[in-house]
């Protein structure tokens, strides 16, 4: 297969499995108003879940594995089995209204004795726990030798009741929108867009919103464990599942056995705090490619040293601002730009693509960047969507109770465009301003005294959860154990690092928790 094919399907693979605790540039927006809310309820319940009875898991063959571009697995596996857990929709009415939760597993391979069921989130919040552990799987076969690897779409999320927002065309106008604005006109746009898609949001989905949060996907969480016959919960979150994580071992740290978070939230910080830190995460990682890139004479595509290459890259913007690419019957916008080029700072794996694709786009070719944008924004080459770039919003901001005013979004926006030209802006505080359901910060305390060591593992190099944000985790727990990971990229489980593979597996197979102050070196 040619070499651009391989690299669009690795920064697929990348972009469902890990995608995105942060905007990175894709939907850093402006200030905005708020929009009258299409419920009163609260997001969350208040005191711990109710103990009512779990049911149980019907499993059978997986009749609708999807890989990241939409189409079905090329033949279906058997190892692995799928089914649906009933959870109320409401715990505080746990006897009212119920939804169906996706749920999938693969059975231990062998050869050692089974441990239990390890449960998976990938991330997001909004990525499909079903399809990416059906494609990756493989990547965790020395966990699977032992353990029967499960994950689940979390309410809210693809096959769990997911969360819509209007038709495809809504959300073409919302992803494809400019997200850097230079004036007053500009930021209007930005915000009557991003008005109408959370307007969309409340109307297609607002029976749901209330009751996708974080609080109430670690109450599933927990009915999920009762139904795989388990008294403790194994988990690996990566990303936001270290929020879920956090969250699960904060309400039920009892039921907590071997957990390991990877690339951790910090679910303390502010809104604003939040965009800060990942803009300075994104623009030191788009340094190091910048740097990584022009290192060997004449291998670089889009300039000779950093500041030329810099200088183009910014120029490319500016232009897509006043004339985007035209590709077939799209274009290539300067927001779709920077959601591809954020897309790739994921993973060191695919900064040569990001070179390339760069490259292309400077001389009139976008192709490679705009389908790194869809991959990242969960659209299909029908055109349609899944429910990634909708879930997200509506999991963070119920997850908060902030509702930013214009005159703190401005000033976000002010700030981060200092630190970064290239992914500054307001973040999520604008779509948080406009949500048509209220929040809670219920999801924002964590504190897992009582349970088993939490491993926690932070990347150096991670542009989407900066390393500054592990060491908070792991305090915040009081019961977690740092270890650091001095590499490139969103997540350290799957780099490859074979010290943080021995570290981890040691930990979750053999039950050794990490000594104090581990560090891996990616050499």
């Amino acid at each position: 297969m040619a070499r651009i094919l391989r690299a669009a399907a690795t920064v697929a693979a990348l972009s469902t499995a890990l995608a995105a605790c942060g905007d990175g540039g894709g939907n850093n927006v402006a200030a905005g108003t708020s929009v009258p809310t299409a419920t009163t309820s609260t997001a969350a319940p208040s005191g711990t879940p109710s103990a009512a009875p779990s049911g149980t898991i019907a499993w059978g063959p997986c009749t609708d594995i999807k890989r990241p571009g939409g189409q079905p697995p090329a033949q279906s596996e058997r190892a692995q089995q799928c089914g649906k857990l009933k959870v109320p929709l409401d715990y505080a009415r746990p006897d009212g209204e119920s939804i169906d939760v996706a749920v999938i597993r693969v059975k231990a391979s062998g050869p050692g004795k089974r441990i239990g069921s390890l449960v998976f989130n990938f991330g997001g919040p909004g990525a499909s726990g079903v399809d990416t552990l059906a494609q990756a799987a493989k990547a965790f076969t020395s966990l699977n030798r032992r353990y029967d690897l499960v994950s689940f779409d979390p309410r809210g999320v693809g096959r769990s009741s997911g969360v819509r927002c209007d038709g495809n065309a809504m959300m073409d106008k919302f992803t494809s929108m400019n997200t850097l604005p230079t004036n007053d006109a500009e930021r209007a746009e930005i915000r009557q867009t991003t008005k109408e898609f959370t307007t969309a949001c409340g109307q297609t989905s607002g029976r749901l919103l209330p009751y996708v949060g974080t609080v109430n996907a670690a109450a599933d969480m927990d009915r999920l464990r009762e139904a795989l016959g388990e008294k403790k919960l194994n988990y690996f979150g990566i990303s936001y599942g270290t929020q879920l994580g956090a969250v699960y071992a904060t309400r039920f740290p009892k039921n907590v056995g071997r957990f390991v978070l990877d690339a951790p939230l910090d679910p303390s910080v502010s809104l604003a705090d939040r965009t800060m830190v990942q803009t300075k995460g994104f623009q030191q990682a788009y340094d190091a490619f910048l740097k990584d890139c022009v290192k060997e004479p004449g291998q670089c595509e889009i300039g000779t040293d950093v500041t030329i290459a810099n200088k183009n890259v910014e120029k490319l913007m500016d232009d897509l601002k006043d004339e985007p690419l035209k590709i077939g019957d799209r274009t290539l916008t300067q927001g779709l730009a920077g959601t591809g080029i954020a897309a790739a700072l994921y993973s060191e794996m695919t900064w040569p693509l990001l070179d390339q694709a760069l490259g292309q786009a400077i001389k009139g070719d976008g192709r490679i960047l705009l389908a790194m944008a869809d991959s990242y924004n969960g659209r299909l080459p029908d055109g349609s969507y899944t429910t990634l770039m909708s879930s997200f919003p509506a999991i963070s901001c119920v997850d908060t109770a902030e509702r930013p005013t214009p005159e703190q979004l401005a000033a976000v926006e002010a700030e981060t465009m200092k630190v970064s030209p290239l992914f500054g802006g307001s973040g999520m505080g604008l779509i948080c301003s406009m949500w048509p359901v209220p929040g809670s910060d219920e999801a924002r305390r964590v504190n897992a005294t009582g349970s088993a060591p939490i491993m926690v593992i932070g990347g150096t190099g991670d542009p989407a959860t900066p390393y500054e944000w592990a060491p908070k985790l792991t305090s915040e727990l009081k019961t977690g154990v740092l270890v650091t990971y001095k590499g490139e990229g969103h997540g350290a489980y799957l780099s490859g690092d074979a010290c943080i593979a021995k570290v981890t597996d040691a930990y979750l197979i053999d039950g050794k928790v990490p000594a104090k102050g581990i560090t891996c070196s990616n050499s």
